[in-house]
């Protein structure tokens, strides 16, 4: 297929992420990461799989089960290689405004950093001298709110919190949240669910104490791990109030409850603690809460972020090898000297699980045992390995030079220019992509903070429109949404548009439903390239998927549609299979070349190719009308169309006389003086009012311009007999001609 729909790659430049001279790269950076400390180990809650023996991602846990298999799934506590990417959160935030990115993409990575100005406030707890939880809040403003506090199951102080006779409900309560996904704890859509600890926290702003609670909508990966609930101002607080009837307050003036815009403050006052903020409006409420609570040590001023460290760990075998080794019974690694790179992997015929979170590679003994590179002893190796993102944050940086053995890369070969890629990438390859090359630039190994300048994000061609119908049981036609309907797929033709969308044509009374899908095996949609082929040809395929749209969107595909980029192509080799003639071209015929050419050349560079072909297509139609066919105006063409429909242009260059490919040919340029008009339409008012138009060079005289104006019948009907007062004339543009 790589051959017939004319691609061109160069081989030389294969490149792959599991050679060993490649991820040598890999594991140098990971060990300079270690040095400046933004690689390190850390107990973290991860989703651990007893059954398949690995740590599952968010993604690949559903409802407490593996995703694969179904087997059971626990939140425990494994030490685990972290990458420090939050202290580079600034950085990855500001440096966007720099990038010739979609906004989209832009903003989906601020999301996912989110970064958050506020203040942590420090409540404390009732009965327990010394004890307090801090919380991190957005809204100091709405600090009377809080009615009640809730903490993550995997609060360090939940244990402590928990009085004698809610401890059975709150073990229970953790057991069952360890079984969940993060992604299943924080759903809109779940059923807020907690369990009271028997434990008060003093509100700070009025000394009112507030119950304790523990649930697991809140993550103990994010902030403290504990949120001051404000139930009249946040809906997931005043979801999780109204289940378990807990007090709401209003002290935001605004609309229903929960309110979560800004307002004046009402109801925020104590004498007893000197705090009011009554009728203050949100910011200078949240300032004036700010000052208070820093005077009295309650609080500070503090920036948070919803960006985690990234967990950089896999219990797998198939992975980069992480570049330490410890000494018996430490914890501490040591790093591998530089000539020792690359770490490789062992050969085994053994890919299950070490058992208690260890990768298969805890099971290849003779490679785990090793020597201490700094003391000679005997030592460990690692047996995690790094995750499949490691080899991709950094390859575009050796996708032009794959074979240097002596660096990593060659500064005259390090910028990408452009980056086409998918929307699905905004937040996890493309960002961990920026954060490791804003390190190598760090370490002076690359010259731009950025990886990528410009990004765009190609849409998906989805399978042709499906029509569908659906019956019940008993065979009659219902909607959509109906218990018992069942889908049928009915064929277009069958099918007619309406006013509302679509109905059968044989009783319009019975709705169809006519949608495009993702292509898929599962579903039959899938369209195969070689049969387009077989049919129209590969740049007829070429040429359609350029031609159905921008770049960008999401496109539905449609058969027909292809044959009228064929009947174009079809066209173009009638205009050009007997060749071209050594004849001067006209000044039209070479102005409408520069026309299409300079169409063309932006459109491409812009990748709206698209909007590239119907320049081409237009050229084609006139062109075809022309008497003469001049190598001058239509060679230009055939180099144009080549991009996109490489064989045809092929051959066309061959039948105007060539004998070399025009590969290798310079992009056509043009005359640009071809595209200043050298005459223009002129309206000629009288008194102000258009009376008629005329056509004149555009540095015509004025005395030339009045002339011909006053030989058009409807000026001479509003003029004759009136003397000309003034003759306001600018070239190019107007003549207005006063008379009295």
């Amino acid at each position: 297929q790589l051959k017939s729909l004319g691609f061109s790659f160069d081989w030389q430049r294969e490149l792959s992420t599991t050679d060993p001279d490649y991820y040598r790269w890999t594991q140098w950076i990971f060990l300079k990461l270690l040095e400046r400390g933004l690689a390190y180990q850390a107990e973290v809650p991860v989703n651990w799989c007893e059954a398949l023996g690995t740590v599952l991602a968010n993604e690949e846990v559903i409802d407490g089960k593996s995703e694969r298999g179904g087997h059971p799934v626990t939140r425990v506590p494994m030490r685990q290689w972290m990458l420090r990417i939050t202290a580079y959160a600034d950085r990855l935030l500001e440096d966007l405004d720099e990038l010739d990115w979609s906004d989209s993409i832009k903003e989906m990575q601020r999301n996912w950093i989110g970064r958050s100005e506020g203040a942590a406030v420090r409540f404390q707890v009732q009965g327990m001298e010394g004890s307090e939880l801090e919380v991190f809040t957005t809204r100091p403003d709405t600090l009377f709110g809080v009615t009640y506090m809730v903490l993550a199951p995997e609060h360090p102080m939940l244990k402590e919190l928990t009085t004698p006779e809610n401890s059975s409900a709150v073990e229970s309560y953790v057991k069952a949240a360890a079984s969940k996904s993060d992604l299943d704890r924080t759903s809109l859509s779940k059923e807020k669910t907690g369990v009271f600890t028997g434990s008060y926290a003093i509100n700070p702003a009025n000394g009112e104490p507030v119950p304790v609670w523990v649930a697991d909508y809140v993550l103990g990966s994010y902030g403290s791990g504990c949120i001051m609930a404000v139930p009249g101002h946040d809906s997931r607080d005043h979801e999780f109030a109204e289940q378990f009837g807990l007090p709401i307050l209003r002290v935001v003036d605004g609309g229903e409850l929960p309110y979560t815009e800004a307002g004046l403050a009402v109801n925020s006052s104590c004498s007893e603690t000197g705090l009011d903020i009554d009728g203050l409006k949100q910011p200078e409420a949240s300032a004036r809460v700010l000052e208070w609570l820093e005077s009295r040590g309650l609080g500070s001023r503090q920036v948070n972020y919803k960006l985690r460290d990234w967990l950089f760990a896999r219990q797998r075998y198939w992975g980069e090898p992480f570049p330490v080794v410890y000494t018996e019974g430490s914890l501490e690694p040591i790093p591998l000297p530089e000539d020792q790179l690359p770490l490789t992997l062992p050969e085994t015929d053994s890919f299950k699980p070490g058992g208690m979170g260890q990768s298969p590679l805890a099971n290849v003994h003779e490679w785990v045992k090793t020597v201490d590179p700094v003391s000679g002893g005997p030592a460990l190796r690692d047996t995690n390995t790094m995750p499949q993102w490691a080899g991709s944050c950094w390859y575009y940086l050796r996708f032009i030079d794959p074979t240097n053995k002596g660096y990593m890369v060659d500064p005259e070969k390090e910028n990408v220019d452009l980056y086409v890629g998918g929307a699905e990438h905004a937040v996890l390859h493309l960002l961990y992509a920026r954060f490791w090359h804003k390190v190598l630039y760090d370490l002076g190994v690359v010259s731009t903070k950025e990886p990528f300048q410009r990004l765009v994000s190609q849409g998906m061609i989805l399978g042709e429109v499906e029509y569908t119908v659906y019956k019940n049981a008993a065979g009659e036609y219902v909607d959509e949404d109906h218990p018992e309907a069942q889908a049928i797929q009915v064929p277009e033709d069958e099918c007619q548009a309406d006013s509302n969308g679509h109905v059968l044509k044989a009783d319009p009374s019975v709705k169809v439903t006519a949608r495009a899908h993702k292509m898929s095996k599962s579903r039959g949609n899938v369209i195969n390239p070689d049969e387009i082929v077989e049919r129209y040809g590969a740049d007829s395929l070429r040429l359609y998927e350029m031609f159905m749209g921008p770049l960008r969107d999401t496109k539905v595909w449609n058969t027909k549609g292809v044959e009228g980029v064929h009947r174009f192509l079809a066209r173009s080799w009638r205009l050009l299979s007997d060749g071209v003639e050594d004849v001067e071209a006209t000044r039209d015929q070479m102005k409408a070349t520069a026309v299409m050419l300079k169409r063309v050349t932006a459109d491409t560079e812009e990748m709206r190719f698209n909007t590239a072909i119907s320049a081409m297509m237009e050229f084609v139609n006139a062109a075809n009308k022309w008497e003469t066919r001049p190598r001058s105006a239509l060679e230009p063409f055939i180099l144009a169309l080549a991009p996109y429909s490489p064989h045809i242009a092929e051959e066309l260059w061959s039948r105007a006389g060539h004998s070399g490919s025009l590969t290798y040919e310079p992009w056509p340029t043009y005359d640009e003086s071809l595209l200043v008009e050298s005459s223009v339409t002129l309206p000629v008012q009288v008194n102000g009012k258009v009376r008629g138009n005329i056509t004149v060079s555009k540095d015509a005289a004025e005395e030339d311009v009045l002339d011909m104006a006053m030989k058009v019948d409807n000026v001479t009907k509003f003029t004759e007999g009136k003397k000309v007062v003034k003759v306001i004339y600018r070239a190019g543009r107007i003549l207005n001609i006063v008379v009295k």
